[in-house]
């Protein structure tokens, strides 16, 4: 079975994960991850899919957040 950290993202959890971490535009996101707005824009409304390293990353930045330091 594949780990679920390692799969793309649908268009409702990239918007989900945006907001966990506090971009509230999207090229806020964009400007954070070092892609274009155009790419952040098509991912949302899912006319490409996530990449996979990305969907990674933006996983492992919540994942973070999350741990007490």
């Amino acid at each position: 079975m594949e780990d679920p950290r390692l799969a793309s993202m649908s268009p409702d959890e990239l918007r989900q994960a945006m907001h966990t971490l506090g971009y509230r535009t999207q090229a806020d996101l964009a400007a954070a991850i070092g892609v274009s707005r155009p790419a952040v824009s098509l991912w949302l409304d899912g006319k490409v899919g996530v990449p996979r390293p990305v969907a990674m990353l933006l996983r492992m930045l919540i994942s973070a957040q999350r741990r007490p330091f």
